[in-house]
């Protein structure tokens, strides 16, 4: 185990140095059309997760200068009131509305849901971008690894419950949920909330963010005949709020390598724009390009076959 451990963290490394990097953005984005970020968006409305910083603002505030009609989904009233305002003054629209709900709660994701839901508008683009890399063991109120709470269970939550409002969006509707390169170092496990005795959390983060692409596979096989698609996506390594806590010594190590929180955003603001006929049903994408979902050696691409049991677990813990 301590072998296929060291050989999925040298192969990500290199895998990861070579394109997950600013410089990497710059040569990738030259194959780039720039016509495909120039569709507008009013009229279409859009829900953004975690949108207060990092990539989440980045998503929000590049679909409010598009037009779009924007409810970002926070946490912290006040931290969402103050990027709401500053959204608000660089784009000049006043259709971006701040919703606060805590994914990491399934009560609160169905009181949002059920208060959202009464509003009757249909929702054409819902991005899953809130997430969280705790590094010790932290168990919510409602007895849940925080962790595992926040990136799957509620993310899976909130996407079931707002499928009627995206069936009301049909064609156009979809589902973009912001995973992590660092899944790549993790095959699918039904340990959904680590019950090993030392806890790690940033294997606890990869193995969630598998979780989020075998997910969007499920969804896209599901509901392929309900209009919405479904897609993951990886930013790369971005130099955000959230790495810089959760990951201080890799911020350090790569400063001045990381990507902005725009270049993060980039492939999720183009998903949002792009015809669905252009993209695959449940695929994974990386600067604007359908990547793979499992790097060579790394003995992770059978394991997506346990998402039907992790699925039924996810089932009985959201109460649907």
């Amino acid at each position: 185990m301590f072998i296929i451990k060291t050989l999925r963290a040298s192969v990500f490394g290199l895998y990861g140095y070579m394109n997950f990097t600013k410089s990497a953005f710059s040569e990738h984005a030259k194959n780039f059309k720039s016509e495909d970020m120039q569709v507008q968006m009013e009229g279409k409305n859009c829900i953004v997760t975690g949108a207060n910083s990092g990539i989440g603002f980045a998503t929000a505030e590049g679909l409010a200068s598009r037009g779009a009609t924007v409810y970002m989904v926070c946490r912290n009233k006040e931290r969402g009131e103050a990027a709401l305002t500053k959204i608000h003054s660089n784009t000049g629209n006043k259709n971006v509305y701040l919703e606060v709900c805590d994914i990491s709660s399934v009560n609160d994701v169905k009181s949002f849901t059920s208060r959202f839901c009464s509003k009757d508008v249909p929702v054409h683009v819902l991005v899953n971008n809130a997430g969280l890399l705790e590094a010790n063991r932290v168990i919510t109120p409602e007895g849940y690894e925080l962790s595992f709470a926040t990136n799957v269970l509620g993310t899976y939550t909130l996407t079931e419950l707002l499928l009627p409002l995206l069936e009301k969006a049909a064609p156009d509707a979809r589902v973009i949920t912001v995973s992590s390169g660092g899944m790549y170092t993790s095959p699918l496990t039904t340990d959904l909330q680590f019950s090993g005795d030392t806890f790690d959390g940033v294997v606890q983060y990869a193995r969630n963010k598998r979780i989020q692409i075998a997910l969007t596979e499920k969804w896209a096989e599901k509901y392929k005949d309900k209009g919405v698609g479904f897609y993951s996506m990886h930013p790369g390594w971005a130099e955000t709020p959230g790495v810089a806590k959760s990951l201080p010594d890799f911020s350090q190590k790569f400063e001045g390598k990381l990507r902005s929180s725009e270049e993060g955003a980039d492939t999720v603001i183009w998903l949002s724009l792009q015809p669905k006929e252009k993209l695959v049903p449940g695929a994974f994408y990386f600067d604007r390009a359908e990547a793979p979902k499992h790097l060579p050696l790394t003995g992770t691409k059978n394991s997506h076959s346990a998402i039907d049991s992790i699925i039924e677990k996810l089932r009985s813990f959201a109460g649907l």
